[in-house]
């Protein structure tokens, strides 16, 4: 578990690193059988350490000390509903959040996996922490593999940390080629 727990710190670390999370936004678990190893409320994703990583069982009761974060029961309705899932990234990158609070819909881009509809999905605003974000995040998130919450964030999920943190990263940079994109062909309107 302890190996564990370091690559939480470490995917942690990088998500903040690359700006995909600011202050103490995000969170991020990892599912080891009927236990969640999940970020803590109310700490930045940078400089964690292994005390920090709240452990929780399938129902959201805390099995070690800390306090889990105010999302939990996201992760954890997810991993419920999803068995193959994993791990779970939550990012309010600057760019695929700027998305999901204007009337945009994100293109899929090629890049990271099948294309299997035109936009990445999305669900309407629900508030953090809130058992409607947790059930509304579960359902939508359906078989795909990212998320976009209106007026919030992006959720992404995997069969592993490393993966869910790297769909992270293309989520963003496939919205700040987009935003791009936006940006010049207003301009050449403008011409």
């Amino acid at each position: 578990m302890k190996k564990n727990i370091a690559e939480i710190i470490d995917v942690s670390n990088e998500v903040y690193d690359k700006g995909l999370v600011s202050g103490k936004s995000g969170n991020i678990s990892a599912r080891f059988g009927d236990v969640v190893a999940i970020t803590p409320t109310l700490k930045s994703l940078s400089n964690l350490c292994e005390e920090d990583i709240v452990l929780v069982d399938m129902e959201g009761n805390v099995l070690t000390k800390g306090k889990p974060s105010s999302e939990v029961f996201m992760h954890l309705e997810i991993y419920k509903k999803r068995s193959d899932v994993q791990a779970i990234v939550h990012t309010h990158s600057p760019y695929a959040t700027g998305f999901a609070f204007s009337n945009k819909k994100l293109k899929r881009l090629e890049g990271f996996g099948a294309i299997k509809q035109e936009y990445l999905s999305y669900i309407e605003y629900k508030k953090p922490g809130s058992d409607e974000l947790a059930k509304s995040a579960s359902e939508g998130i359906g078989d795909e593999d990212v998320l976009i919450l209106k007026n919030h964030g992006v959720i992404c999920v995997s069969d592993s940390l490393k993966e869910a943190m790297l769909l992270a990263v293309f989520v963003e940079e496939t919205a700040k080629t987009q935003f791009v994109t936006y940006m010049l062909n207003s301009a050449e309107d403008n011409d």
